[in-house]
């Protein structure tokens, strides 16, 4: 089926690296920064999570066949919990818990929107033959029970980052531990340096929230903010601030990859002229995924900001 193909090719896309280079800097840049934080760090915190829990577990993917695999970007990870299901649970989730109250909006439409997303992300990864419903169902279920045991602790740790004077040395002492002291891997896979790099995004993010502060959250008395208030010039200032920040972004990461694994391979006497094959190693891997996603997250909230702020488009 054409349609269900492209509806769960779509539904996949959900949980990968292009919709978070969407969704993130988008809700940052022209929604709500408090809201965008507080995300940022549950995501960190569900993914790490399910990342380390899949090398523990060490389930592998569903057999093909009978399985059709229609995706097999993630083959080499392991299979259970699914960490699309529990992305495209706890974001959503999250999403409404923090902001019902925030914004004005009916309650009945953030349930559903969340249920669709969650079904949507949750059936694309069966339909894509990349994991059993037992991935699915305990991906969904463990998002669920992070978020349940996080949630009180998002306020507090994100007015840490932001305020307390030392938390960048903090911040990026722990993003780094928790990295190093996690990756136990019999072969390599993609899975050490999708969570390197996702804790490097979470130390980025959090260093420039406590160098930008709270110049980004709209004040107390805008609260709550409305949805009813778009206009046409508002939307078409949101595109450009997302086309320009998302442009600065990948170049950003194109520039620091290029910059990062010649260096990481000169620092340990590790011979690139197999690019491909350096990276593997997590002598390599490890610091290039750091620093990279690092100086993205960083660029998210400070630079790509004080580049709006200078043009005009604040």
């Amino acid at each position: 089926s054409r349609f269900l193909y492209y509806l769960f090719s779509l539904g996949t896309e959900l949980g990968n690296e292009l919709f978070y280079f969407l969704f993130f800097p988008f809700c940052i840049w022209n929604l709500d920064a408090w809201l965008g934080r507080r995300l940022v760090i549950i995501w960190v915190w569900v993914m790490y999570l399910g990342q380390c829990t899949k090398d523990v577990i060490r389930w592998p993917r569903p057999a093909s066949p009978p399985a059709v695999k229609l995706e097999v970007f993630y083959n080499s990870e392991y299979s259970m919990p699914s960490t699309h299901a529990m992305s495209g649970t706890a974001i959503p989730l999250a999403l409404l818990l923090l902001s019902y109250g925030r914004w004005q909006y009916p309650l009945m439409f953030g349930l559903i929107l969340a249920f669709c997303w969650s079904f949507l992300v949750c059936c694309s990864r069966i339909y894509m033959g990349m994991h059993s419903i037992l991935d699915v169902i305990a991906g969904f279920l463990y998002a669920i029970l992070i978020l349940v045991v996080f949630h009180p602790f998002v306020d507090p740790i994100d007015n840490f980052n932001v305020t307390y004077k030392y938390a960048p040395l903090i911040i990026i002492s722990l993003h780094l531990a928790l990295g190093i002291f996690s990756f136990t891997l019999d072969t390599w896979s993609t899975s050490r340096g999708d969570t390197a790099q996702i804790l490097g995004c979470g130390a980025g993010v959090a260093c420039g929230s406590h160098i930008m502060g709270l110049k980004l959250d709209p004040p107390p008395e805008m609260l709550p903010l409305s949805l009813s208030s778009l206009t046409v010039t508002a939307f078409g200032r949101a595109i450009l601030r997302l086309l320009i920040g998302v442009i600065v972004l990948l170049l950003t990461k194109a520039a620091m990859k290029k910059a990062t694994i010649p260096l990481a391979c000169k620092v340990f006497c590790i011979p690139h002229d197999d690019v491909r094959k350096a990276r593997q190693r997590m002598e390599v891997e490890l610091p290039y995924r750091y620093i990279t996603y690092g100086t993205v997250g960083f660029s998210l909230v400070f630079i790509v900001p004080c580049l709006f702020h200078f043009i005009g488009l604040s």
